[in-house]
């Protein structure tokens, strides 16, 4: 990458920034340092290819994702552009660090707002410490939370996202699978629809493996492949059908007491079930990781996040007959629509709310509560409602290994307006 492109995308970055800064501070500054650091340590793929010092398995690897790349823009319709044709080791196991956070009584996610791109059920720190710091203060707010490193992101095309180090342990078709998925992201992107952006990517990236692996004639990849994306499905049901169980327990007239006693309850059924599934597929089944921790409502919020339209997007692939431009241009039809004619089309089958986003009872923009003045995290130093960061960096809460010691962390709500991306 030559020095004049990496200035200007510099420049375009602290551009951004300092009119963000405006409204939201030191924080969204981190942010953008993080991303910074990040960009400068990308080289061309076919450059580590060729480098004689490149480790023969990382040269292999990255090999195999020069071949994805083509495979998305050739056979997939996904941007063709700089993304993943360049490579960043990081020198860390994880990109960023993702909080998620649900109230004790809701299995709705709470919102963080970014400029850009709106308002997701998220939010992400460069550095774990500062997440782990964030979770101090504010564990005893009595948030549901998870946090989970995150090995990849997009920034929605405003930057050429590199292959990260990050992403290294995966084998080729978790690598296709989450370069499908990010890019997806870059080609249609709905701010403040958490939901819609994240299933539509699922479900392009389950059709992209599908196609990858056919391509290829790898026939008994595919069919261990889907088999694993049934015990997937299955336990996602899992944590669906507790969700539901739950929504109705909290919405109920019940005291908080018999709520926390049926919560309890409505976990420990769901982690019995679990259990039996796991031994019927020796011994391993997908979100061990969450299961061997601590499970609450952001986990469950979560999964609703990135699952609960899928199906709806299912249907019009098939309605499509198949054909991606054809799908492509419904979907973005469905984009234009408002949130709530898009879930009534693609989402009428999922458990009434089930957003990711409080759909339910949807806060308007520029409604956010701001926390009264004076308040602070757990030093006193620094306040306990920062502003948002991240310009426009969509993480992945779903492709994580949750590390040990998740906090119990509440979100701050912000009062700005944020600029927003067009659907098209």
């Amino acid at each position: 990458m030559n020095i004049s492109s990496i200035t200007a995308r510099a420049r375009a970055a602290v551009g951004v920034a300092l009119i963000a800064l405006s409204g939201a501070g030191c924080y969204l500054l981190q942010s953008v340092q993080g991303q910074l650091a990040l960009m400068s340590k990308r080289e061309p793929i076919n450059r580590v290819i060729d480098e004689p010092s490149t480790p023969p398995a990382l040269r292999a690897q990255l090999e195999t994702i020069a071949a994805i790349r083509d495979f998305a823009s050739r056979d997939l319709g996904l941007p063709d552009n700089g993304s993943y044709r360049s490579y960043a080791d990081l020198g860390r196991p994880y990109v960023v660090w993702n909080v998620v956070a649900a109230p004790e009584f809701s299995v709705d996610a709470k919102q963080w707002c970014y400029p850009i791109v709106g308002c997701v059920a998220y939010r992400g720190y460069f550095a774990e410490r500062k997440a782990r710091r964030f979770a101090r203060a504010l564990r005893g707010r009595g948030f549901d939370v998870t946090v989970g490193g995150v090995a990849a992101y997009s920034t929605l095309g405003h930057f050429n996202d590199p292959v990260l180090n990050t992403m290294m342990g995966w084998n080729d078709v978790e690598l296709a699978a989450i370069i499908f998925h990010e890019l997806t992201h870059q080609l249609l992107y709905v701010p403040n629809d958490s939901s819609f952006n994240e299933a539509l990517a699922t479900t392009i990236e389950e059709e992209g493996v599908r196609r990858w692996l056919l391509a290829q004639g790898r026939d008994a990849d595919l069919a261990s492949h889907l088999e694993r994306q049934e015990h997937y499905a299955q336990v996602i049901e899992l944590l669906n059908a507790t969700r539901a169980e739950l929504r109705a327990v909290y919405a109920s007239a019940l005291g908080p007491d018999l709520k926390r006693e049926k919560k309890r309850a409505a976990f420990a059924a769901m982690r019995a079930s679990f259990a039996r599934l796991k031994a019927g597929w020796g011994g391993h089944a997908p979100f061990e990781t969450w299961f061997d921790g601590d499970l609450n409502n952001a986990h469950l919020a979560s999964v609703a996040t990135y699952f609960a339209c899928v199906p709806g997007f299912e249907r019009e692939l098939k309605t499509a007959g198949g054909n991606l431009t054809v799908f492509y241009a419904r979907v973005r039809a469905l984009a234009k629509l408002s949130q709530a004619e898009r879930d009534a089309l693609l989402c009428g089958a999922a458990d009434a709310g089930s957003n990711g986003i409080n759909s339910a009872a949807f806060v308007q923009q520029g409604q956010f509560e701001r926390k009264a003045d004076g308040e602070h995290d757990g030093d006193g130093k620094q306040p306990l409602c920062e502003p948002c960061n991240e310009i426009d960096l969509v993480h992945d809460v779903l492709r994580i290994a949750v590390v040990p010691g998740d906090e119990h962390i509440a979100p701050c709500e912000h009062p700005q307006q944020t600029p927003s991306l067009t659907a098209d």
